[in-house]
């Protein structure tokens, strides 16, 4: 079959912290918890229409149509890893990491591999990445969307081998940061007595002034567990704060709320909960989202 050339989003995942696994555990258990580990990234590669092209020891390089889809697998690699790589060992617990270098351009493909410039970029941005972290270029961000794009942070402008010019990178922020919120008086006012129910396939969490917190996302640790693949692992919070409900997202892909007809979308944002309505964790209305939360307030 003749090579062919096409845009696409190429992706490394490199699993840090392997040898001391390995030091550790022995040959066997440490290569039988790393091949569990590419196991995982090769199910959310393949969630997100990507396509895995090989693995190379403890790394596992793959592509993508776009950079979108690529950038949001790659959050959820992150998620799903921090999740479960936990491993018991004589000397404690090791938690494992990946680290992830992407880049978006066109490439060669033949006979099942990928070959080309896009190709020796990613790689780079794989070597100069930190455990935890996505490093990925400028084009790539260029083509995300608006939303994706302000999950990404400019940090530095480093010579690439092969190129005349330095290239100006990017890291993708998967994890939750904290959300700002103002401060609403100084005053402490007495708490006002309200519930509010949420519902999800048939579970029900209740809150109130006994339990004031409780987070959605599809972390098997969060309080409602959320399985959408575009959720974050811990999507959002929802808090009751002097008499109020609110809803505050900490995610990649945002929340969308609908109440009386109306649809709002926040992202790293917050707002009010009042009446009843319907949440979904990463994908618009318009979608027709199944893995919907409701939820109801009483004053």
């Amino acid at each position: 079959m003749a090579p062919q050339t096409r845009n696409l989003a190429i992706l490394f995942a490199d699993i840090s912290g392997s040898t001391r696994l390995y030091e550790l555990l022995g040959d066997v258990a440490a290569r039988a918890k790393v091949a569990s580990c590419l196991d995982q990234l090769t199910e959310v590669i393949k969630r997100h229409r990507g396509t895995v092209i090989k693995t190379i020891g403890d790394e596992v390089m793959c592509t993508f149509p776009d950079a979108e889809t690529a950038a949001t697998a790659a959050c959820e690699m992150h998620e799903t890893i921090e999740d479960d790589a936990t491993e018991q060992t004589a000397a404690g617990p090791i938690s494992l990491a990946i680290r992830v270098g992407m880049h978006y351009g066109p490439a060669i493909l033949e006979s099942g591999d990928v070959f080309g410039d896009a190709v020796n970029v990613a790689a780079r941005m794989a070597s100069m990445a930190k455990a935890g972290q996505i490093i990925t270029t400028q084009t790539a961000v260029e083509t995300m969307s608006p939303i994706l794009r302000a999950s990404t942070r400019f940090i530095d402008r480093a010579p690439v081998k092969g190129k005349k010019e330095t290239m100006d990178i990017f890291e993708v922020i998967w994890q939750q940061e904290d959300v700002t919120r103002m401060s609403t008086g100084i005053i402490a006012k007495p708490e006002i007595a309200a519930r509010m129910r949420l519902t999800h396939h048939g579970a029900t969490i209740t809150m109130g002034s006994e339990r004031a917190q409780v987070v959605l996302g599809r972390s098997k640790t969060a309080d409602m567990t959320v399985d959408e693949v575009l959720a974050s692992r811990q999507h959002v919070r929802i808090e009751f704060r002097r008499g109020k409900f609110f809803i505050i997202d900490q995610s990649t892909n945002g929340t969308y709320v609908k109440h009386s007809g109306n649809e709002a979308f926040l992202r790293r944002e917050e707002m009010p909960l009042t009446g009843s309505g319907m949440i979904s964790l990463g994908r618009p209305f318009s979608e027709n989202p199944q893995e919907v939360v409701h939820f109801s307030a009483e004053p």
